[in-house]
């Protein structure tokens, strides 16, 4: 005797448990790790996104995007002579991991949702390879990132779309924590060198010490993201 159909609701806590479940996976059997980079790497380009969009939503420019292996990543910028555009520019970077995996649980809460912001994450995969990504490494990854992004939306099955999604959601939202560590530095290293951080560069200009803006990031994307889960995980509404 076959159960009743599953609610929207209650495919989604599926779903999302299941992508829970393979994240730790990946942590316990052998060479998981190295399929957990691709995803380490990812959760750069979300932040160094974060920090582009940031830069032409205040009026700036985005010049360009490198990354490299050891997972660091540069984004150059045009921003206005302005204390406070500069300080939230340096906070886009810090939150957009977080403010991206609450956007991929709320459209992953559906196939159709799920679907519809693979095709846009490859829209704008796309775009920032023709416009911003300035290095080898950085154009392989987000290429690699593009054709599979693409192939799920058009090709894969509406259930494998929405775990793919809610998959990526998930590791972006764990981004926020496992790189925590970054919100309370005052300057990082990266293939360029020792450069101030995001904090350093909000205390520099907006005077607070590092640490009180990383405390500020650091809430600001938790509150996102227990938006986005509570979105994901309550009830559909009639």
């Amino acid at each position: 005797m076959s159960g009743r159909p599953l609610t929207v609701s209650e495919r989604a806590r599926v779903v999302l448990l299941v992508s829970i479940g393979l994240t730790t996976l990946l942590y316990l059997v052998p060479y998981g790790r190295v399929v957990a980079y691709p995803l380490m790497l990812l959760s750069t380009l979300a932040h160094e996104m974060g920090h582009g969009i940031s830069a032409v939503l205040l009026g700036g420019s985005f010049e360009q995007f490198q990354m490299w292996p050891d997972g660091s990543g540069k984004a150059e910028l045009r921003v206005r002579d302005s204390a406070l555009a500069q300080a939230l520019v340096a906070a886009g970077g810090l939150v957009g991991p977080a403010v991206a995996a609450a956007i991929g649980f709320a459209l992953g809460r559906t196939e159709r949702g799920a679907r519809v912001a693979l095709y846009a994450l490859a829209v704008l995969l796309a775009l920032a390879l023709l416009l911003v990504v300035r290095n080898i490494f950085g154009v392989v990854f987000v290429v690699i990132g593009l054709a599979g992004c693409s192939f799920a939306a058009w090709k894969a099955s509406g259930e494998i779309a929405q775990l793919l999604l809610v998959f990526l959601a998930v590791q972006l939202a764990l981004s926020v924590f496992s790189r925590g560590d970054y919100l309370f530095t005052e300057s990082a290293q990266t293939a360029d060198g020792l450069m101030p951080s995001d904090v350093g560069q909000m205390a520099a200009a907006l005077w607070l010490p590092y640490w009180f803006w990383g405390l500020v990031c650091g809430g600001l994307s938790v509150a996102v993201l227990l938006y986005g889960v509570r979105a994901y995980w309550g009830p559909r509404s009639s």
